[in-house]
């Protein structure tokens, strides 16, 4: 990231016909339908159990993904699907923030265990971003924090958003101002500088992503926390943080002395 200019089952009915002899021909019959597929009731039933008594963390994460599997796939044995979206994306955070047609790449992933997927993500997110509006930020960072990765560490394209603060550093809005290629997204200082003027912001928190799953500031990403404080400091604007997240954790530029 640098300065500028500084994305039942019922198989088919075998029909079998039996060939005509020379003594008469046989009446044609048709198979049984094949019966449905087993509930796995038992299975199912065993496993919300587990979740009530228990709570989330006496489950692996292929069992929570399981329980979702189980709306959409109703008469279907889920777990192979939920161990093979595991396999594939390696945890259950990339299962749900991957791409809907990659999911349907794996077997047995239709287009509506994709999209339900998707919305259990988007309902994350929202849950997370509600935690953090109007209050004090600075007081919850483990929440922004936890936030900031649900919304952008999975992404496959760096993206750069600000978190824009009042007078009490409490949340006014969190906006994507930008979204570029897998190393680089353009970012213009007084378009920064700009916006949160309009939005009346005291101070702002950027963060931008690194897909490569590494969140060690590069140079670019230095110099442009720099400059944006010094265009912003002189209209009252306190740039309180930039935040790199990766994959494998964040890094604050504030934390390591580099603002």
């Amino acid at each position: 990231m640098s300065p500028a200019g500084s994305e039942e089952e019922t198989e088919p009915s075998g029909l079998s016909e039996a060939g005509s002899g020379r003594r008469g021909s046989a009446t044609p019959t048709h198979e049984q339908p094949a019966s449905p597929t087993p509930h796995h009731d038992g299975h199912r039933d065993r496993l919300r159990e587990r979740f009530v008594a228990a709570g989330a963390d006496a489950l692996a994460d292929y069992e929570l993904l399981e329980l979702i599997l189980f709306r959409t796939i109703p008469r279907r044995d889920v777990k192979p699907i939920a161990k093979a979206l595991i396999a594939r994306f390696g945890s259950l955070a990339e299962v749900l923030n991957a791409p809907r047609r990659r999911l349907t790449e794996v077997a047995g992933v239709k287009d509506a265990v994709a999209l339900d997927l998707s919305i259990v993500a988007a309902i994350n997110q929202r849950a997370m971003r509600s935690a953090v509006r109007r209050r004090e930020v600075l007081s919850s960072w483990a929440a922004v924090l936890d936030y900031c990765t649900a919304a952008m560490a999975h992404e496959s394209r760096e993206q750069f958003r600000i978190l824009f603060l009042d007078k009490k550093n409490a949340l006014i809005a969190d906006e994507v101002q930008g979204t570029g290629t897998v190393d680089h997204t353009p970012v213009y200082p007084r378009e920064v500088v700009r916006r949160a003027l309009e939005l009346s912001a005291t101070a702002i928190i950027l963060v931008h992503n690194h897909p490569s799953g590494d969140p060690t500031p590069s140079r670019a990403d230095i110099d442009m926390t720099r400059t944006i404080a010094e265009v912003a400091r002189p209209l009252g604007i306190e740039v309180h943080d930039h935040i790199i997240i990766g994959k494998a954790g964040h890094a604050s530029l504030k934390g390591l002395r580099l603002l």
